[in-house]
């Protein structure tokens, strides 16, 4: 007989700030090789904003123990999500270029999922396994915040096309170099 402990931690931190929930409800999940379109960018912008469009992603966790026979496993599922009607484009801005800024901002979600499946995936059982899961979404959190912050700072936002390509580079070798943890 297994006994389950089912600890769900959903946790959202948004790209624009605090939602509610009804815009919770509509979310697309990062998937390779699946783009977004301007279609999914669902809410209005707002106005006097000095930004063309604005991209809101977030990380889920959920993670449980199993004791079978006195052996301990960790399970756990960690996704990135896209929420169309907490994202938005002024209308006469869509073209390719943003399109793909906004898409790396998706990728850098992407991304910090995959290092925090790899860092749970390391976990020792005998140790403290709540407050290591705490402590680990905390930290890659916190990362994943700093590189959507220096992207849209090195790439003035989408303005420096230098920079916007050498980024979208470096996203794509960072998945690629984890690409055993994607989903």
């Amino acid at each position: 007989m297994s006994l389950i402990k089912n600890f769900l931690l959903i946790l959202f931190l948004g790209f624009s700030g605090n939602a509610k929930s009804q815009h919770l409800e509509e979310k697309i999940p990062w998937e390779e090789g699946v783009s977004l379109t301007w279609n999914d960018f669902k809410a209005k912008s707002p106005e006097n904003s000095k930004f063309k469009a604005n991209t809101n992603t977030g990380i889920t966790y959920s993670w449980g123990l199993r004791v079978e026979k006195g052996n301990e496993t960790l399970t756990y599922e960690v996704n990135s999500f896209f929420f169309p009607k907490l994202s938005w484009v002024e209308q006469g801005s869509k073209n390719n270029h943003l399109l793909q800024h906004e898409q790396t901002h998706f990728d850098i979600t992407e991304l910090h999922v995959r290092k925090l499946r790899k860092g749970i995936s390391e976990i020792e059982l005998n140790q403290n396994v709540r407050k290591i899961l705490n402590d680990l979404y905390k930290t890659i959190e916190n990362e994943r915040s700093l590189m959507q912050k220096e992207y849209d700072r090195q790439t003035n936002h989408s303005l420096n096309g230098e920079a916007e390509v050498k980024w979208q580079k470096l996203v794509k070798e960072e998945l690629f170099k984890l690409k055993s943890y994607r989903n």
